[in-house]
């Protein structure tokens, strides 16, 4: 594992042992976010793969220090960070240069370096966001609940516009040329917001109509929600059935053939001692080998399949991850496994995809069952003829 990957599972157990949920902001999302960013922006400079891991580095702890709460946080974040690299045997300047990254993230200060320049951007990554609204909500919560600091909406829409129009810009090339424009539709949004919430103060009746259609909108879309809840309902159930099918088939032939072995085991193989049923050997083996080899295929048709039961917060923030198989989550803590569901359940896109992946992994499952159901059926099949046949070879040889 390399010092990057060792530093982003150190800020994730950090963050999830020390960090209040009250910072609903500053938090490991936010935290990703800003490496994201300065991983797209470092791709289109040209660094140095030490110069690239010391940003890295800074990203992943430049607000460790809001474990401690959020006045000064960078010395913190400074004072974690240089711990855990002499613990790495990192050098000294090693350190420093990571020191002074984390300092360019301070809110007022202007960057100078190009390395300062990236992180000092990166930093601001989710300006440019779709979900950007989503997020300036989670600092609006986190302000109230952390510093008590309280705006009506208006107020709020205003300030952001004023920090995105007056007191935010971004400094390197690549951001002004690429996140700008992404920005200035965010900035848009915000313009368009106030114009919304101040004609509902000049027309409540207005204001009135307007919840009114939205109401109604709410209203039509549900109905095509309900039939794909019973889609996903009826298709799950459907599944559900079909595999208790399958499982009831591979019991019948576990039954049938340990039935066939423990007659063979107990009736026929104690005769095969005397000479006149030496001809009876073979046809026995016979059928003992298909019944043990049905037996097999039967098991590993029903035979689970075993996975880790872990999952990290970055690869929910990815969706990579199906928390409605318990396979995926068994071994996660009860609060780290309701912050995910919530998550998933915020996320429209994220809970329907995560849906229509247990339906099809599902699918594969039981396409694995019946597969090797029908092969465990004609191995049967297919035992019972050959057994048949050579124990009537068998008496008919001892005729003569």
């Amino acid at each position: 594992m390399n010092l990057i990957e060792q530093a982003e599972q150190y800020i994730e157990k950090l963050f999830k042992d020390n960090l209040s949920s009250s910072y609903t902001f500053h938090n490991f999302n936010h935290t990703l976010s800003v490496v994201n960013g300065v991983e797209e922006i470092s791709a289109h400079e040209n660094l140095s793969n030490i110069d690239k891991e010391m940003l890295l580095m800074a990203a992943w702890f430049h607000d460790a220090g809001y474990i401690n709460g959020s006045l000064n946080h960078e010395k913190l974040s400074i004072t974690i960070a240089s711990k855990f690299l002499r613990d790495r045997a990192q050098s000294e300047e090693y350190i420093s240069k990571v020191s002074n990254l984390i300092t360019a993230t301070t809110f007022n200060y202007i960057p100078i370096t190009t390395f300062e320049k990236i992180i000092k951007d990166a930093d601001y990554a989710h300006l440019i966001s779709k979900s950007y609204n989503i997020t300036c909500d989670h600092l609006r919560k986190e302000w109230e609940m952390v510093e008590e600091i309280f705006y009506n909406d208006l107020e709020w829409e205003e300030s952001n516009l004023q920090f995105l129009t007056k007191e935010h810009t971004y400094y390197t090339d690549y951001a002004l040329a690429n996140w700008q424009i992404l920005k200035e539709k965010n900035i848009e949004g915000v313009q368009n917001k106030i114009q919304k919430i101040i004609n509902q103060m000049q027309d409540p009746e207005k204001s009135d109509k307007e919840k009114k259609k939205e109401l109604k909108k709410k209203l039509k879309i549900k109905k095509p929600e309900r039939g794909i809840d019973t889609l996903f309902r009826v298709t799950l159930s459907n599944h559900t059935r079909l595999s208790g099918i399958a499982d009831s088939k591979a019991n019948i032939l576990l039954s049938v053939n340990a039935i066939i072995i423990s007659i063979a085991l107990s009736s026929i193989i104690p005769k095969l001692d005397s000479i006149t049923n030496r001809h009876l050997i073979i046809p026995t083996f016979i059928m003992l080998i298909f019944s043990v080899v049905s037996i097999i295929f039967a098991i590993l048709s029903t035979r689970p399949k075993v996975t880790s039961g872990t999952f990290t917060r970055e690869d929910i923030v990815d969706q990579k991850v199906n928390l409605l198989f318990f396979g995926n989550f068994y071994k996660m803590p009860l609060e780290e496994y309701e912050w995910a569901v919530n998550e998933m359940m915020n996320d429209r896109t994220y809970l329907y995809n995560s849906m229509i992946k247990d339906l099809y992994f599902l699918g594969l499952v039981l396409e694995r069952k019946y597969k090797l159901l029908r092969i465990t059926y004609n191995i049967f099949m297919v035992g019972i003829i050959v057994s048949a046949i050579a124990f009537i070879i068998a008496f008919n040889i001892s005729r003569f």
